[in-house]
């Protein structure tokens, strides 16, 4: 049988406001990681006039929040599942499959970008949550579940279009980027409600805080009687539909759809979470740090192609990110490890014939 709901001893006040002050802390260190990152861009926005003289100016400030926007986007979700201490290797091709589903759609019907919408970002929520019930219930590890769906996705996109996606763009996401009110395109004001949106999300609703309880300890949640699985397979959903959402603004984007679109996002997706101070094994993080990394890396790439260096420097600049992440963090690996060890050789196993509500 389970045990009683009140089984578990109460939480009291002073426990309740070290809980609570500790939380402070991690949110204030949180922030203050992202202040340094958009300090470090502007930075290095002053310094590219050295250059050209055509950097440093305001359209340079807005060319790279554009190109950052859509990394904004993928790395939400990508954020969400290194929080529970996964990871999504799927977004490239779960994102090109948002946008080429868009884009045939549009083909079809002008009005399509209505209802369209919402079925891409249902279809790779739906791709999300698959992902995530492997990693949940067939115990797969994320690398591999994901790795696999994302295949799976890239080849049968592939297959059903041939290579070529046809359709058409929608004038209403393409002004999201060539428009401007008040010398800003619209899609940045997007991107601040969104971010706003995604910060409470974190921060706030009582889902947001059992993602970081999960993360924080698995085991203890587990004990707790948080509903992990479910946890789990949402994360996974809510990165799917991330991506496809990064899928439909790269159809305003670029004015089209390609099967290899989302080929470029993989790697700034996970390295813009990282440098934006989440920890890869979960339990800490901060939405607004992963703008700033988004914001710090589509910075560097644009000086990168300003002196005219080849794209795979590109790619070294973000693996190297990563692995110096991974470095600082490998003392709290070692001590992540050595406590879910602990905690797993003292938890209570199951009588005969009780089950979990997990």
């Amino acid at each position: 049988m389970k045990p009683a709901a009140d089984a578990r001893p109460p939480l009291n006040a002073a426990t309740a406001g070290r809980i609570e002050g500790r939380g402070g802390r991690r949110l204030i260190g949180e922030l203050s990681t992202a202040c340094v990152l958009f300090a470090i861009s502007a930075a290095l926005i002053v310094a590219s006039r050295a250059v050209s003289p055509a950097f440093g100016t305001w359209n340079q400030v807005i060319a790279i929040l554009v190109l950052s926007s859509i990394v904004m986007v993928v790395a939400f979700g990508q954020q969400m599942v290194i929080l529970i201490g996964g990871l999504d290797l799927s977004v490239a091709a779960v994102m090109s499959l948002g946008g080429v589903m868009l884009f045939a759609a549009l083909g079809v019907s002008p009005t399509a970008l209505f209802w369209g919408t919402p079925l891409a970002l249902a279809t790779t929520a739906l791709i999300g949550a698959v992902s995530g019930s492997g990693v949940a219930f067939l115990r797969v590890p994320p690398f591999i579940m994901t790795l696999s769906m994302g295949i799976i996705v890239y080849s049968a996109d592939l297959g059903i279009t041939g290579g070529s996606p046809a359709g058409q763009s929608s004038p209403l996401l393409t002004d999201l980027f060539a428009a401007r009110v008040l010398r800003v395109p619209p899609v940045l004001y997007v991107m601040a409600a969104l971010t706003i949106a995604a910060i409470l999300f974190q921060a706030r609703s009582s889902f947001g805080r059992t993602v970081y309880a999960l993360g924080t300890n698995p085991a203890a949640a587990y004990i707790a009687g948080l509903p992990v699985r479910r946890i789990t397979i949402i994360c996974y959903a809510l990165s799917g539909a991330a991506a496809g959402l990064a899928g439909v603004l790269m159809i305003g984007f670029t004015n089209g759809a390609t099967v290899v679109m989302g080929d470029s996002y993989l790697f700034p997706s996970i390295a813009a979470v990282v440098v934006g101070g989440t920890s890869i094994i979960g339990g800490r993080g901060n939405y607004l740090g992963a703008v700033g990394g988004a914001v710090l890396l589509t910075t560097f790439s644009t000086v990168i192609d300003a002196l005219g260096i080849a794209e795979a420097w590109r790619i070294i600049l973000y693996g190297t990110v990563i692995l110096i992440a991974l470095l600082l963090l490998r003392e709290q690996l070692r001590v992540w490890a050595a406590r879910q060890f602990a905690l797993t050789r003292r938890r209570p196993q199951p009588n005969a014939g009780e089950t979990s509500n997990v």
